[in-house]
Order: structure tokens, then C-alpha cells, then sequence
């Protein structure tokens, strides 16, 4: 180890900072930002920091270093462009035994600045040992993508109940178990999202009790359109800390992959006229589990409050008080029309988008088709793979024309994605001839159009012969 990691306290303490230029303007946010009492010593400094020096922010001193000025410094940094100047301010530095950084200079460096991941009071610092800057960057940048921005406020609200939990638990085991499953369960969901004061409240009634049975909750976490890239961070790090994940046949497997490990999997699927669970039992079994103090992962292709029926589930969620938290994901629509080229607005085609489902809950499909067959606007079709013959129909009836442009996308965002072009008269042949299979989405509009010269992920295949009006990108 050529450095040895330290958090140095600089709350209200004197920094000397040599050089003011933008170099120095980076050290100096920091150390503003860690309290410090910052000293500049430069001919000239910049815009910013000119500004901060006449609103008080820091102290600056025109002109050259002289050595004399690091004396009761607690640290040092030169960030100038002369070498001979940083040698200087190095050497005064470390003559009086002050820690001292040379930007980009590890020789003449006593201690070197981290790539820094900012939790506050949760801080991570990364170090190449100044070997390679570029690479601890990338590796902060990582951390960045995973470490939920919540972790601050959750690192706060559990140094408030640190001496309650030690008294109320002598056993430093069971200290522990009991912080493992503050950190990873709903309590620590509901700090992160703000709702401190039910956590609070949630946490006393913990170490009041004998017994410490954590309470369940239900997650329903939007997967987006299949691709696992498309997750945001919330969903990933629910999926990999949840008990038990009920999932249905729009989720891919590459992203039931990513679940723990050792989570129970119950399939859910729901296709049309073939249940795997009627809805009502779907709803009952989450809150069966809940309150069995697990935390269930509702896991749902797209987004849960767009056809995914998260409404219905968490109202019998509510009438039963089980803790509940809804994770917005890419919908199919917005998923499917990026990856295909098709944008589903745009200044030429269409002014307006609507997204409506194949078919209501008794099958039919008594649909508003005056406000779906107007002008100008682009139509999302979910879940009318099967009807595609009836719709186009009445899409035809009710006044659109039959040469409307028309787009069938499977898989939408995963290496099997396949988009197929058409009209409403030569869909459904389309999707005959070529075996498209659910997962996929309609898109009806003239939009459609642009995929062949927008399309930038695609798999490519002939159109069959016998429909010279249609064409597959």
C-alpha cells in the first residue's frame, strides 16, 4: 500500500491554496465543501474565484509564494503551472511537517486527492496512488451508478438510533443481524424516499419489541422493455435484495438473471385467456407474503402503472396496510419506438401520441375510435397481437385509411427484436407470414414511415413476396 487511506477533518481549519486558475478553482470547491478555511495565494485569480473572494468565501493574498505562508496551514496544495513554484511551496510544506498536495505531481505530493463518491456523511474515496487518475475516475464512476443517493440520508438516520440500538442489543452479533435488516429492508426504503418520520416511528417500534419481526412490503418494480440496461439503478438494487420475486411471461430472463440468487421465483404469467393466477389471487398472495414479514419483488414487463395493472394490485395492498413502493420503468411504447427508429412525436407526422390496450377486460374491443382514428397522431396498440385483424378492421371502419403505415415490433430492445412495417390492410398477413409472437407492440401512424432511416438497431430480414406493399427492417 504506497498511501495509507485517511479522512482528514477540515471543519473551520486554515488551507492554503497556491495558484488560481481553474486547476485551483476544482481543489478549492472541495475543500469548501469539506468546511474549510481556505487561503489563496496567487497574481490573479478567476471569474469564480474572484467572485468567492469578494463575497467572503475565501481569503486571497495577490502575489508571489513566499514560504513563510504555510505556517498554521492543517493543509497545502499547489496548483500552479511552474514547476520550480509547486517544488517551493512542497518543500516550505513539508519543512513544517503539513500535509501538501502537488496537482498532478505524486513526487512532490505528501498525500494525494481521491476520486470522491459523496454520500454525505457516507463518503467512499478511490485512489490510484496518483498512477493512474483516469482509472479511479472510471472506478468512482461505477460506484456512482450503484450507491443510491439515499445512502446519505440512511447513514444520517441510523448514526441518530446508533447508542438505542447498542443498548437495546448487548450481543454484537445480534447487533449486526438487527442492522443488516434495517439497511436492506422496507425501513431503509422509506428513509430514502423521505418519509423519515414513519421510519422513525417504524424503528422505535422495533427496539421496543422482544421479538424484532421486521415487517414486509411489496416492491412493484417496472422492468422496462426487456433489454437489462434499460433498469434504472432503484429497480436492480430491489431485485437483488428482495425475498420473493412473483414475475409474469413479459419479463425476460436475462433480467430474472440479475434477481438474488437464493430469492423463491413464483410465476405470476398472465396471457390472454390462459392464467397462470386469476388477478384477485395475485393481489392476495403478495399481501400473504408481506405479512409473513418477506419483502416481495412484484416484478412487471414495462412499466407497472402503464397496462400493467400496478393500480389494481396496490389498491388491495392499501386495504390490507401492507408498505408499498412503486418503481416507475421504460414503457414497452417508449422502448420499442426508440429502439425501432419510429419516434413517436414528430413536427411532420404527428402531434400527439396515445397509448390504448388490444382489448378491455371483458375482450372486447369497444374502443373510442373516433378520437383514435384522427389526424396527426401516432397510436400505441398493447397487447393486440392476437386481435391484430379485428383492430385493423375497425381502424378501417371508423375512417382511417387503409394504407395507414403501421409498424409490429417483437422483443422490442432485446438481440431478438424484430420490426416489421406494413399498413392496416396488410398487418395482419405480415404477422402471419413471419410468426410474430408476444412479446410485441403495434405502433399505428404515419411515423412508421421514418424507420427505415432512423432505425439504428434492427434485425433485417426479406419481406415475403406475396405482400409487395409492405417492407421488414
Amino acid at each position: 500500500m504506497d498511501y495509507f487511506p485517511i479522512f482528514l477533518k477540515l471543519q473551520d481549519a486554515p488551507c492554503l491554496v497556491v495558484g488560481g486558475g481553474d486547476v485551483a478553482l476544482r481543489k478549492i470547491r472541495l475543500l469548501k465543501a469539506a468546511g474549510a478555511r481556505v487561503t489563496v495565494v496567487a497574481p490573479e485569480l478567476t471569474a469564480e474565484l474572484g467572485e468567492m473572494a469578494q463575497q467572503g468565501a475565501l481569503h486571497w493574498e495577490p502575489g508571489y509564494f513566499a514560504p513563510g505562508q504555510v505556517a498554521g496551514m492543517r493543509l497545502v496544495v499547489a496548483a500552479t503551472d511552474q514547476r520550480p513554484v509547486n517544488q517551493q511551496v512542497s518543500a516550505a510544506a513539508q519543512a513544517h511537517n503539513i500535509p501538501v498536495n502537488v496537482v498532478d505531481d505524486p513526487e512532490l505530493s505528501t498525500y494525494i486527492t481521491p476520486a470522491i463518491i459523496d454520500r454525505s456523511p457516507l463518503v467512499i474515496a478511490v485512489s490510484s496512488g496518483g498512477a493512474v487518475p483516469v482509472l479511479a475516475r472510471l472506478v468512482r464512476a461505477r460506484l456512482e451508478s450503484i450507491i443510491p443517493a439515499g445512502f446519505g440520508l440512511l447513514a444520517a438516520f441510523s448514526a441518530r438510533f446508533r447508542d438505542k440500538v447498542k443498548a437495546r442489543f448487548g450481543d454484537v452479533e445480534a447487533r449486526r443481524a438487527f442492522w443488516e435488516s434495517v439497511l436492506e429492508g422496507p425501513l431503509a426504503e422509506a428513509v430514502m424516499n423521505g418519509r423519515e418520520e414513519a421510519a422513525c416511528l417504524e424503528m422505535e417500534k422495533r427496539l421496543a419489541s422482544r421479538t424484532d419481526t421486521p415487517s414486509g412490503a411489496v416492491y412493484l418494480v417496472g422492468a422496462g422493455p426487456g433489454n437489462p440496461d434499460l433498469l434504472t439503478f432503484r429497480a436492480l438494487r430491489l431485485m437483488q435484495q428482495a425475498d420473493v420475486v412473483l414475475h409474469d411471461n413479459l419479463v425476460a430472463s436475462e433480467l430474472l438473471e440479475l434477481v438474488r440468487r437464493d430469492a423463491e421465483r413464483i410465476y405470476v404469467g398472465k396471457a390472454r385467456a390462459n392464467h397462470s393466477l386469476p388477478q384477485e389471487d395475485i393481489n392476495l398472495l403478495m399481501v400473504r407474503l408481506a405479512s409473513e414479514g418477506k419483502r416481495v419483488l412484484r416484478l412487471k414487463g414495462g412499466d407497472p402503472f402503464t397496462f400493467g395493472r400496478g393500480g389494481e394490485e396496490i389498491e388491495t395492498l392499501a386495504e390490507h396496510g401492507i408498505p408499498f413502493e412503486v418503481v416507475p420503468g421504460i414503457t414497452s411504447a417508449n422502448g420499442a419506438a426508440s429502439y425501432a427508429g419510429i419516434p413517436l412525436t414528430h413536427r411532420d407526422h404527428a402531434q400527439s401520441v396515445t397509448f390504448v390496450t388490444g382489448h378491455k377486460k371483458d375482450g372486447s374491443i369497444n374502443l373510442d375510435w373516433p378520437a383514435l382514428t384522427r389526424p396527426d397522431q401516432t397510436v400505441v396498440v398493447y397487447m393486440g397481437l392476437t386481435m391484430a385483424a379485428e383492430l385493423c378492421a375497425a381502424f378501417i371502419q371508423h375512417g382511417k385509411p387503409a394504407d395507414t403505415p403501421v409498424a409490429v415490433i417483437e422483443w422490442a430492445t432485446t438481440a431478438r427484436q424484430r420490426t416489421l412495417t406494413g399498413t392496416l390492410s396488410s398487418l395482419p398477413a405480415l404477422i402471419s407470414s413471419y410468426g410474430v409472437a408476444s412479446p410485441a407492440l403495434i405502433i399505428v401512424g404515419s411515423v412508421v414511415t421514418l424507420a427505415d432511416k432512423l432505425a439504428w438497431y434492427r434485425r433485417v430480414e426479406n419481406a415475403p413476396a406475396t405482400m409487395p406493399d409492405s417492407q421488414q427492417t
